[in-house]
């Protein structure tokens, strides 16, 4: 068989990330269904089924890192669709909450696997004038997805949503498994003294930059997503709900992947934090006031968006082998889910507590730790060559 063009499994790579996004939105987007079925449970019981995802991604992203090293990439990524196809067909039938919770549970090793084998998957494959984009286009799979899920959502019954997102995982898992080359032979990785090698990963100033600036971006955009619509005057909040995902898409699949054109994505990272202060200082002057608040959201939504492209771009960039992009996705994965699981509930009771000014002051404290987090581990680069 003919190998597939580059650019190609590049793409059916990212329909692979779309995939793994809808096993968060398709539950966000069905909540009050689950409500009716599982509210009898208790509101947190209720809200595990959204969250153990992300939890799962939280404590073994960076094991997940290390077995994709190990087991190899498209075995791997394989194996993620299927599961995930699997526990979507059985989540149609509304199962009884602890098998609901088991499959979720199962859910999150799918997902983890998918978004550690995606970039690092895409980095390898993409010709190196392309890798900017490949990989810009990559950290969107979120945004798109819950865009399209807005959409097509209310149209379609629970059993559909699920049965249509099963028969589209195992669609990918079949096609990626016929496409994908091979996983090269006697390179994986030992798999001993997982402490050890979580410790090597974030000391390394290669491997865990990438997450460490990332990290303060996921902490960041989801809270703002969450919190600023209901604190927007109602004749602009569907505008600012809806606007700011796909600004953050469009700037950053244009001119973020111009600027890695003619920037280094550590650079190009810290620029996106820059910019995204007088975002939020917008935001605090004109707070309440529907224009102002709106011009604030776009402007931190874009730049945070050129942070979220160029963190996945930095990945290769600083990382020459696919074991190490695996480990360092795994880093990205495992912090990216702190941040979110911490960022909305710590930034809501600094707006509780503090009002609009609390909030303000923490992002600009936020994005001041990104740029200085990737410019320390510039220095022990330089320190290490």
């Amino acid at each position: 068989m003919r190998p597939f063009p580059p650019m190609l499994l590049v793409l059916l790579l990212w329909a692979a990330g779309l995939g793994a996004a809808a096993q968060f939105g398709k539950i966000s987007i069905l909540f009050e269904t689950l409500r009716a079925t599982y509210g009898g449970q208790g509101e947190v019981a209720l809200g595990l089924v959204v969250s153990i995802v992300g939890m799962v991604g939280l404590i073994f992203g960076t094991t997940a890192g290390l077995l994709v090293a190990r087991i190899g990439p498209r075995r791997a990524i394989v194996a993620a669709l299927a599961a995930g196809a699997a526990m979507s067909a059985l989540q149609s039938l509304m199962p009884a909450y602890p098998l609901m919770l088991a499959s979720r549970i199962i859910e999150g090793a799918s997902h983890l696997a998918i978004v550690v084998v995606g970039p690092t998957m895409i980095a390898a494959l993409a010709p190196e004038h392309r890798r900017p984009l490949a990989m810009t286009l990559w950290s969107s799979f979120f945004g798109v997805t819950y865009t399209i899920l807005a959409l097509i959502g209310p149209l379609l019954t629970p059993t559909t949503l699920f049965l249509g997102h099963a028969a589209y995982m195992a669609t990918l898992a079949a096609i990626l498994a016929l496409t994908l080359p091979p996983d090269p032979r006697g390179t994986h990785a030992p798999l001993t003294n997982i402490l050890a090698q979580h410790a090597a990963i974030y000391l390394s100033p290669r491997l865990a930059a990438p997450a460490m600036g990332f990290c303060c971006y996921t902490f960041l955009y989801v809270a703002i997503l969450t919190l600023l619509p209901p604190e927007t005057p109602e004749t602009h909040r569907a505008l600012i709900a809806a606007g700011m995902p796909l600004v953050s898409i469009a700037v950053s699949l244009t001119l973020g992947v111009r600027l890695l054109g003619r920037m280094s994505a550590v650079r190009l990272v810290q620029v996106g934090y820059l910019v995204a202060i007088p975002g939020f200082l917008i935001l605090w002057a004109f707070w309440g006031q529907g224009a102002g608040m709106v011009a604030g959201g776009f402007l931190l939504s874009g730049a945070l968006g050129i942070v979220q492209g160029a963190s996945f771009a930095s990945i290769p960039e600083l990382n020459d082998t696919p074991e190490d992009r695996a480990r360092a996705a795994g880093a990205i994965a495992q912090l990216g889910n702190l941040g979110t699981t911490t960022g909305t509930p710590v930034l809501a009771a600094l707006l509780a507590s503090a009002g609009p000014s609390g909030l303000a002051l923490a992002a600009v404290v936020l994005c001041g730790a990104g740029i200085a987090v990737h410019a320390l581990q510039k220095t022990r680069r330089g320190r290490l060559a």
